[in-house]
C-alpha cells in the first residue's frame, strides 16, 4: 500500500466561492457537504483524526460579465488560509482528506505542495475545469477554471499566489474521468486525459496505467488527487452543480481511487461539488461516504 499507510486526517473546507449561484438569491449549497459526509460517520468510518475546518470568508452576489472571476479576492486569500493548514498536516507526516466545497478548494492544496516541491495531480472530473480567456469568452467561476488556473492560465492573483506560478505543470496532469466532449482544450495543451467513456469501456486500469506513467515519474516529489463527485454518473449520484450522462460507476471510481492511492507519492486527496440541498433524504451523502470509505480501505 502506498502513502495513507499514514494517518488520516479529516479537514474541512466548506467553500462555495469557486460557483455561481444557482438561482438569484441563493448560494451553492456545497459548503454543507462536509457537514452532511461526517453526519454520514465518516471521520470514525475513515479511522481519522479530525483536523477541524477552514472558514471560507462570506460570498458575495453582484458579479457581471467583465468582473473577471467572481469572489476572486476572497478565493485568493482563503487559498493561502488553506495552504496554511495543509503545510502543517503535510509537514506532520499525515495524509489530509479534505472535504470541499467547490473545486477552488484545489489553489490551496497546491499552493501548499508547491511551496515544497514540484508535485503531479490526478485529476478526477466530469468536465475539464479549463476554462481561460485563451477558449472561453469570459470567465467567472473559478470553480470551472480551477485547473486552468493551477497550471497557471488566468487571473493573476489567483495563479500567482507567492509568485510560485504555475503551482501544477501541465506533464505533470493527469486528467481522468473527463466527458469525451470536455476533453478538447486538456487534449492540445499536452495534459494527459483519459475520458469516462474510455475508462468505463476499458476497465479502471487504462486509467491508472496513465496515471503511472504520469505521476511516478521521479521528477515528482509526489501528486495531489482532485475528486469532483460529478465524475459520477447521474444515476450514481446526481446531487452536483452540473451532472452530465456517461459517468463512472460506483465500482470503477473505487477502483481508480484505490489504485491511486496505492502509487507511491500520492500526498493528500479532496473530495468536492456534493450539494447536500440536491440530496434531501441524504442517500447521495451516503453513497459518497461509502466510495470514500470502500476508497481507503
Amino acid at each position: 500500500m502506498g502513502s495513507p499507510t499514514r494517518e488520516l486526517v479529516l479537514l474541512d473546507a466548506p467553500s462555495n466561492l469557486g460557483l455561481r449561484p444557482p438561482v438569484e438569491g441563493a448560494v451553492p449549497g456545497c459548503y454543507k457537504a462536509p457537514g452532511a459526509l461526517r453526519d454520514t460517520g465518516l471521520l470514525n468510518r475513515l479511522g481519522a483524526a479530525d483536523a477541524g475546518v477552514v472558514t471560507p470568508p462570506r460570498y458575495l452576489s453582484g458579479w457581471q460579465p467583465g468582473d473577471g472571476v467572481r469572489n476572486a479576492d476572497a478565493i485568493a486569500s482563503y487559498a493561502r488560509k488553506l495552504a496554511d493548514r495543509l503545510d502543517r498536516i503535510l509537514e506532520a507526516g499525515s495524509f489530509p482528506v479534505v472535504l470541499g466545497g467547490d473545486c477552488s478548494i484545489l489553489l490551496g492544496a497546491a499552493l501548499a505542495l508547491r511551496r515544497t516541491g514540484r508535485y503531479g495531480l490526478a485529476y478526477l472530473d466530469g468536465h475539464d475545469d479549463f476554462r481561460s480567456l485563451d477558449n472561453a469568452p469570459e470567465v467567472g467561476a473559478a470553480a470551472g477554471e480551477d485547473l486552468a488556473l493551477v497550471t497557471g492560465r488566468g487571473a493573476d492573483e489567483l495563479v500567482d499566489l507567492d509568485g510560485l506560478v504555475p503551482y501544477v505543470r501541465d506533464e505533470d496532469v493527469v486528467l481522468l474521468g473527463v466527458r469525451e466532449v470536455e476533453s478538447v482544450h486538456t487534449k492540445a495543451a499536452g495534459i494527459r486525459t483519459v475520458t469516462s467513456q474510455s475508462i468505463m469501456a476499458d476497465g479502471a486500469g487504462a486509467g491508472l496505467a496513465a496515471a503511472s506513467e504520469v505521476l511516478g515519474r521521479g521528477v515528482l516529489d509526489g501528486f495531489w488527487v482532485h475528486v469532483d463527485v460529478d465524475v459520477l454518473d447521474p444515476t450514481v449520484v446526481s446531487a452536483v452543480d452540473s451532472p452530465d450522462p456517461e459517468g463512472l460507476d460506483r465500482e470503477t471510481l473505487v477502483a481508480l481511487l484505490r489504485g491511486l492511492l496505492a502509487l507511491p507519492g500520492a500526498a493528500g486527496l479532496e473530495l468536492t461539488v456534493f450539494d447536500p440541498d440536491l440530496d434531501p433524504d441524504g442517500a447521495q451523502a451516503r453513497t459518497v461516504a461509502g466510495i470514500l470509505t470502500d476508497a481507503f480501505a
